[in-house]
């Protein structure tokens, strides 16, 4: 895994503005992921507060692990062997990765420039990357 340094500035710093509107986040994160995927949304049988704090939980993590990608690794890879069992598949990760992004534009406004874009990018390309090995459908 290789990012900047400055990525992952741009990306830890974005995410602590993400992080005060993190319910309505994970909300509108969920509602771009099915509109993108209709078909996703039968995966998540459980209440979809709870799930968002899930997901902006592992978000954070995730963030504040940047700093330490040799050691993010194991977690990563730890996640995606949990997501076998919710039947999750490597073609999964493009549209949760496009919600992930209309998600970040959408919470951001004018501070989603085109450089944090192309950070989180590069930061999404390198936890798919990490995962997908581990993901067996």
């Amino acid at each position: 895994m290789a990012l900047t340094k400055t990525q992952i500035q741009l990306v830890q710093d974005s995410f602590l503005k993400v992080e005060p509107i993190s319910e309505k986040a994970a909300e509108i994160f969920y509602d771009a992921l099915f509109a993108i995927d209709p078909s996703l949304k039968t995966m998540f049988r459980n209440d979809m507060k709870v799930q968002g704090r899930k997901l902006m939980t592992m978000l954070k993590a995730a963030v504040d692990g940047l700093d330490d990608l040799e050691a993010l690794v194991p977690a990563l890879q730890q996640l995606a062997q949990r997501h076998n069992a919710y039947g999750t598949k490597k073609s999964h990760f493009t549209p949760v990765g496009n919600a992930l992004l209309y998600t970040l534009k959408t919470g951001l406004g004018d501070a989603f420039t085109t450089e944090v874009r192309e950070a989180w990018v590069s930061v999404i390309h390198t936890v798919a990357d990490t995962m997908k090995p581990e993901i067996t459908a």
